[in-house]
């Protein structure tokens, strides 16, 4: 997906508010280029057909560029690894054109002072929370790029999810998701304690497959129903892994 096609439909609400401030200059510098006519920065200026109040596929994006600028700043400084481990990432997750577009955007970012707490608290009162929680997977999945998440980035993380307003239980499934060789794994990403009944496997394995299930994130585009199918693919696999451990019909 190019970056005029998302930027030009799909942005609304994000570029408002500090995350508007945060990414406005980058942004409006791509649009300038695009156009080839001046276009002022500035974070309460709406560029796009995107509505205030609903979410959109640049809406994520442009959040999750912030955050994840957050998080490499979580220790103090930036090294040539993570941003090659967020490079990876973006390339995985959006495709390499759009990939080299928002490095663009996330140089720009690291270069200012974050207000997290505020950012969140924008991005909690206009996005979903399906959508909110995938964009807490895409965090906690680039944390885990390394092979090892550092206590900065664990406590950011903590702090992000409670001001996204999302609940213990849920960071707890999502971080799950990435564990590998942890034979309680399965019941954390379901959401419940080992000593379940069967019959109460089965409603955790219901509930949060409907909670993570693609289609709830259908309208920011293939490349998040895509990511979110990931979340729902590691939900099946925890069912059936305790179905297999228990010997379930």
């Amino acid at each position: 997906m190019s970056f005029s096609k998302w930027i030009g439909g799909g942005l609304g609400w994000a570029l408002g508010g500090p995350i508007g401030g945060l990414v406005g200059f980058a942004v409006g510098a791509m649009l300038d280029h695009m156009q080839g006519t001046p276009v002022e920065a500035t974070g309460q200026q709406q560029r796009t057909s995107g509505h205030a109040g609903h979410t959109m596929g640049g809406d994520l994006t442009m959040s999750l560029v912030v955050l994840i600028a957050a998080m490499m700043k979580a220790d103090g400084r930036v090294t040539q690894s993570e941003l090659d481990n967020v490079r990876r990432f973006f390339v995985r997750q959006f495709g390499t054109q759009q990939a080299g577009q928002l490095l663009i955007v996330l140089r720009d970012v690291l270069k200012r002072d974050i207000p997290v707490h505020q950012v969140c608290a924008q991005i909690r009162q206009n996005m979903p929370h399906a959508v909110r929680l995938q964009l807490l997977h895409y965090l906690i999945g680039l944390a885990h790029a390394d092979g090892h998440v550092d206590r900065a980035e664990l406590e950011l993380l903590r702090r992000i999810a409670h001001d996204l307003g999302i609940n213990e239980k849920d960071l707890g499934s999502l971080s799950a998701m990435f564990r590998k060789a942890d034979p309680s794994a399965a019941y954390q990403i379901l959401e419940i304690p080992a000593s379940a009944t069967d019959d109460e496997v089965k409603k955790a394995y219901r509930r949060m497959a409907m909670k993570f299930h693609p289609d709830k994130v259908a309208q920011l585009g293939e490349e998040v129903q895509k990511a979110a199918s990931e979340k729902f693919k590691k939900v099946q696999e925890a069912y059936e892994t305790i179905q297999r451990e228990r010997g379930m019909a």
